[in-house]
């Protein structure tokens, strides 16, 4: 997946170019030159959605003796299925456990390892 975005005067860097490597990341150039690899993983875990964040905060408590278990989508190793431009600041991203609702800010994109 290989998508250009075209650039608008502004102060913020802007992706020019993205794409997924072999390596389960995504390579973004920068309008600044710079070149960012990162990981599915950091995609996913960086999600700033109030679903994301509420169980970050309040994760489910276990039930005595059990363990959590793992939907089938969450089995499969992690894959970003779909990038969508979010007006001229963000990309909604579709991950393959399901996960819709995250809105990436381009300052959060940088932002991740």
């Amino acid at each position: 997946m290989i998508q250009k975005v075209a650039r608008v005067m502004t102060d913020q860097f802007l992706p020019v170019r993205i794409e997924k490597t072999p390596d389960r990341e995504i390579l973004i150039e920068w309008s600044d030159g710079v070149s960012q690899k990162i990981k599915y993983k950091s995609l996913r875990d960086g999600c700033q959605c109030a679903t994301c964040s509420e169980e970050r905060l309040n994760p489910e408590p276990a039930k005595a003796g059990q363990l959590p278990v793992l939907s089938d989508a969450q089995a499969q190793p992690l894959d970003v299925v779909e990038m969508r431009p979010v007006g001229n600041y963000a990309y909604n991203i579709r991950f393959s456990d399901g996960h819709t609702t995250g809105i990436f800010t381009f300052d959060l994109l940088r932002s991740l390892p």
